[in-house]
């Protein structure tokens, strides 16, 4: 794996930014296990830790692969053995040690305790979701990377229908044609009880159907063990089908939702997608560093019940109270537009907007885009088609 000098700095500036942060928190150091952290401080993801000091040398304790080396880098067969190479380095431990502890099994949290012994445990997984929350230059370029060839995706989706098909049997063309532009299949969630399989599809009223999932929108699944989009619904005339799948063309992942439609569809279903829009074009107005994530909740809100369809604003049955959220290496990221949110836009941020309503017997309509907040303002990265594509 080559990696550029571009990218071996960002990793360099980022390990720089948490020992800042450990030392401004007054913690002795973090130690880092889950995929998407090690990604994000080391470049890959292994079996293992990283152990980040406020200050000092990283090192990183690898069971898995073999064959990785570095000055940095130290083979160990279970992790009782960090505190002992650590003591014979002359490196003391951390009296206050962060942990992944919204994320890692109880048992496994116990067992790093027992190895460090801190007085003090705090939560490594709070303070890297924060940080992560900043793009890097190089960052924002994987993330324009993903964006353009999500675009591309979504320009070929009209060739993927075919009379007959169930949302299902679109989704699978759907998800040959992102393999075959660079998508590499997984779609990193942070929480538990989130897993998904490359995107969603919804098509007519299945759109409606609540899930225990906190996306935006549900779909009843292929049944109680995947409960959430496509769920075998055939495609036909009059019908709304909203396409949702993941931009995971890099390991930053773009968020983006187009809406296309079978024949004729009720005014209703228009004029929700008109609404949608305006929504936007008006957050794109609006949003600058410094804006607060609850004032953009509150303008799309707004909007919905101005036009009198605040009924099917985020949902019927089950209304989602959020119309964006921060994306990087999971979709899921910080901020949230929420109306509870007490963060503000910040210079590097990037966020999916996604206004959508849920029109019964006819399906959903909306957009999402991926936006990066930037000195001035907020700038657009998604580009598709952003009107009803008709698919007949």
């Amino acid at each position: 794996m080559v990696r550029t000098e571009k990218e071996i700095k960002t990793r360099s500036d980022i390990r720089q930014r948490i020992q800042e942060a450990l030392q401004q928190s007054g913690a002795g150091g973090c130690l880092l296990s889950v995929d998407v952290n090690l990604y994000y401080v080391t470049g890959r993801i292994y079996n293992g830790y990283c152990y980040i000091p406020a200050k000092g040398e990283p090192r990183c304790f690898v069971i898995r692969p073999q064959g990785w080396s570095g000055e940095q880098v130290v083979y160990i067969r279970k992790p009782e053995q960090m505190a002992e190479i650590l003591h014979s380095q002359s490196i003391p431990l951390p009296d206050t040690l962060l942990m992944e502890t919204d994320e890692l099994p109880y048992n496994a949290c116990l067992r790093l305790q027992n190895i460090y012994k801190p007085r003090v445990t705090g939560n490594a997984t709070a303070l890297l979701r924060s940080l992560r929350m900043i793009k890097t230059p190089w960052e924002i370029e994987q993330l324009r990377l993903s964006a353009r060839l999500h675009d591309k995706t979504y320009a070929e989706i009209p060739t993927c229908y075919r009379p007959g098909m169930t949302d299902l049997d679109f989704q699978c063309e759907i998800e040959q044609h992102m393999r075959r532009n660079g998508s590499i299949g997984l779609f990193r969630t942070f929480g538990a009880n989130m897993d998904i399989f490359q995107g969603s599809i919804l098509a007519g009223d299945n759109a409606g159907v609540p899930s225990p999932f906190d996306f935006a929108l549900g779909g009843e699944g292929m049944g109680a063990f995947a409960p959430i989009g496509a769920n075998g619904t055939l495609l036909k005339e009059g019908m709304l089908v909203m396409v949702d799948m993941a931009g995971n063309y890099t390991a930053y992942l773009t968020d983006m939702t187009r809406t296309f439609a079978l024949g004729k569809l009720p005014e209703i279903a228009y004029r929700a997608h008109r609404v949608s829009l305006n929504i936007q074009e008006e957050t794109e107005h609006t949003a600058r560093p410094g804006t607060p994530c609850a004032d953009l909740y509150r303008l799309a809100v707004g909007m919905a019940e101005k036009e009198g369809l605040s009924h099917c604003f985020m949902g019927t049955k089950q209304q989602a109270k959020f119309v964006g959220h921060g994306i990087g290496l999971q979709i899921n990221e910080r901020p949230v537009l929420a109306p509870r949110s007490e963060e503000t836009l910040q210079p590097g941020m990037v966020f999916a907007l996604e206004p959508k309503f849920v029109i019964p017997g006819v399906g959903a309509a909306g957009i999402e885009n991926s936006f990066l907040v930037t000195e001035n303002g907020i700038e657009k990265i998604t580009h598709a088609e952003e009107e009803i594509i008709n698919l007949k």
